[in-house]
């Protein structure tokens, strides 16, 4: 009988362990922590069309995430979408004012997500700034779209 007690409890710690990770890599693949936020500035961009992007979708350059996208926003005046970024304190400083923000695509169906590239220009962003220079998601409909229509008039 004792063994058979000591069986369980060790059966009940490994299905413990078990659900532990699969939280740990449920948070992970999506993107939320349970640690504090690390120090961060923000910076806004504004896109014709932002596809699917979503809040909390990556930030990135050169492949490296460097923060999240905090807020997604429809600009009344100019009708774009307004995203609001969190970006590393690190990079408060160092991005030019002529920087690009890319709404790009993780592989063909893939998540979307901020792709950053840095310009020359020796004025910095610092924190509330605006990137000016940017350029929307492609839109995997609307190039099939345009692909048949074109068929269609040949």
């Amino acid at each position: 009988m004792q063994r058979s007690k000591t069986v369980e409890f060790g059966v009940g710690l490994f299905i413990l362990a078990g659900i532990l990770g699969m939280v740990f890599l449920g948070l992970r693949v999506s993107g939320l922590t349970l640690a504090a936020p690390s120090d961060t500035f923000q910076v806004d961009a504004s896109f014709s069309d932002i596809g699917s992007l979503k809040p909390r979708a990556r930030v990135t350059m050169a492949g490296v995430t460097v923060g999240r996208v905090e807020s997604i926003d429809l600009d009344t005046e100019w009708f774009d979408a307004r995203v609001t970024m969190r970006l590393d304190s690190d990079l408060e400083g160092q991005l030019s004012r002529d920087s690009t923000a890319a709404i790009l695509t993780a592989g063909l169906l893939g998540e979307q997500y901020v792709g950053l590239s840095v310009g020359g220009d020796p004025e910095t962003l610092e924190d509330g700034d605006t990137i000016r220079d940017t350029q929307s998601a492609l839109v995997l409909e609307e190039l099939i779209q345009q692909f048949v229509s074109s068929m269609v008039k040949d």
